[in-house]
C-alpha cells in the first residue's frame, strides 16, 4: 500500500505500537494467572488491560510527546488539536473468557476529526486501519495488506446485519426499533464489538450497530469504515464516534436503517 505524506508516521507509529502490545496482550491470553477486577461500571479490566495502555502511553510519550492522549484505563494526558484515543483491549469479557474477538484499538483525532485508525486482533490473526486520504487495509503489516472496500447491498431485505446483545438495546428502550430493524434485513448476526464494524468495511457484512459506546470503543473504526466508502453515526445519526452509539452501513443502506432505530415520529 501507497501512504498519502500527512500521516504516514503516524501510521507507521501506531503499527509499531500495536505490535508491542499484541506481544503482550497474546502472553496474557488465556494466562492462569490472569488478574481480573471490576471496575466502578461493573465492566472487568485485566493486567493485560493496563499493561497495554502503558505500553501505548509511553510510546506516544516519546515520539509524540506534544500529542494529547485519552485511553479507557487511565486519566487524560495533554493538550492540544492532536489526540490519540486507546482502547487496550477491546472485548475484555472475550478476552477473559478465551473468545478470540478482542483487539487493541488506536486512533488519531486531528481537530474534529478521526484522521487514523488501527485495529489489531491478534489472537484472529488479523489487523484493520485506515488513514485519511490512504483508503482502509486489511493484513498482517503495512507491506503486506490487502485494500477494503464496503458492500454493495442497496437493500434492506438482503443485507446482514450484525449487533450487540439483546439487553444493552432494552436498558436504553430501543429494543423494538432494533427488532423491528432484524425483521427487515435478510440475516443477523451478533458478532459484537469491533468485529461487527471492520466486517463492514470488508464487505462481508452490510450494516452493525450498538446502542452506547464511549469515544475510546469507537475512534479507531471511523475512518476504517469511512475509508472503504461506508458510513458511521451514532443510532440517531450524529457523524462520526461522538454521539455515544454507532450505526456503520456501506452507506446505500444508512438512512433505512436509521429511519427504523431512530424513526421521526418516535
Amino acid at each position: 500500500m501507497s501512504l498519502r505524506p500527512g500521516y504516514a508516521d503516524d501510521l507507521r507509529l501506531a503499527h509499531v505500537i500495536a505490535d508491542q502490545v499484541d506481544s503482550v496482550t497474546m502472553a496474557r491470553y488465556k494466562a492462569l494467572d490472569l488478574r481480573v477486577e471490576t471496575k466502578p461500571d461493573l465492566t472487568p479490566v485485566t493486567d493485560a488491560d493496563r499493561t497495554a495502555e502503558e505500553i501505548v502511553r509511553g510510546q506516544l510519550s516519546r515520539a509524540r510527546s506534544r500529542d494529547a492522549v485519552q485511553g479507557e484505563e487511565m486519566a487524560d494526558t495533554g493538550h492540544g488539536p492532536r489526540r490519540w484515543v486507546i482502547d487496550p483491549i477491546d472485548g475484555t469479557k472475550n478476552f477473559v473468557r478465551g473468545v478470540p474477538v478482542w483487539a487493541t484499538l488506536i486512533a488519531l483525532i486531528d481537530g474534529d476529526e478521526v484522521v487514523l485508525g488501527v485495529v489489531s486482533a491478534p489472537a484472529l490473526g488479523k489487523r484493520w486501519w485506515a488513514a485519511q486520504g490512504s483508503g482502509a487495509w486489511t493484513g498482517k503489516s503495512l507491506a503486506a495488506a490487502t485494500r477494503l472496500q464496503v458492500s454493495d447491498v442497496g437493500r434492506l431485505q438482503d443485507a446482514s446485519f450484525s449487533y450487540s446483545s439483546l439487553s444493552g438495546w432494552e436498558e436504553r428502550g430501543r429494543l423494538e426499533h432494533l427488532l423491528t430493524l432484524t425483521r427487515r434485513v435478510w440475516r443477523t448476526r451478533a458478532y459484537g464489538d469491533f468485529w461487527s464494524h471492520v466486517l463492514v468495511a470488508e464487505g462481508a457484512v452490510d450494516l452493525s450497530a450498538e446502542p452506547e459506546l464511549a469515544l475510546h470503543d469507537m475512534a479507531a473504526l471511523v475512518p476504517i469504515v469511512t475509508e472503504a466508502g461506508g458510513r458511521f453515526t451514532s443510532v440517531t445519526g450524529v457523524p462520526g464516534p461522538f454521539g455515544g452509539s454507532a450505526l456503520v452501513s456501506n452507506g446505500k443502506l444508512h438512512d433505512a436503517a436509521l429511519q427504523i432505530l431512530d424513526p421521526i415520529d418516535g
